[in-house]
C-alpha cells in the first residue's frame, strides 16, 4: 500500500492525498508536479526512476488507510539530483 507522504521533496510543498499534482517514483519518494516536471525532468534525484502521477485512494479506504503524516525533505531541495 503506498504511503501517501504529505510533501514534495523539493519544496516541501503540501500533497494532499487527492492531490492531482502528486508524483512518485518505484520507490514512493514524492514530489509536485512543478518540481517533477521542472527542475527534476521527471526523474527522480533519489534513485533516477522514472515519477508518474501517484495514483488517489478513494474516500473510504482513506479514511479506513489514512496517508502518511510523514514528511520527507531533501536537506539541498531540487538541486540535489542524480
Amino acid at each position: 500500500m503506498l504511503a501517501m507522504r504529505p510533501n514534495c521533496e523539493c519544496c516541501n510543498r503540501d500533497l494532499a492525498p487527492e492531490s492531482d499534482a502528486a508524483f512518485i517514483c518505484s520507490f514512493e519518494c514524492t514530489f509536485c508536479e512543478g518540481c517533477a516536471a521542472g527542475v527534476l525532468g521527471g526523474r527522480c534525484p533519489n534513485c533516477g526512476g522514472d515519477l508518474v502521477s501517484r495514483p488517489r485512494r478513494s474516500e473510504a479506504m482513506l479514511a479506513k488507510y489514512p496517508a502518511s503524516t510523514e514528511r520527507v525533505v531533501k536537506a539541498a531541495g531540487c538541486a540535489s539530483r542524480v
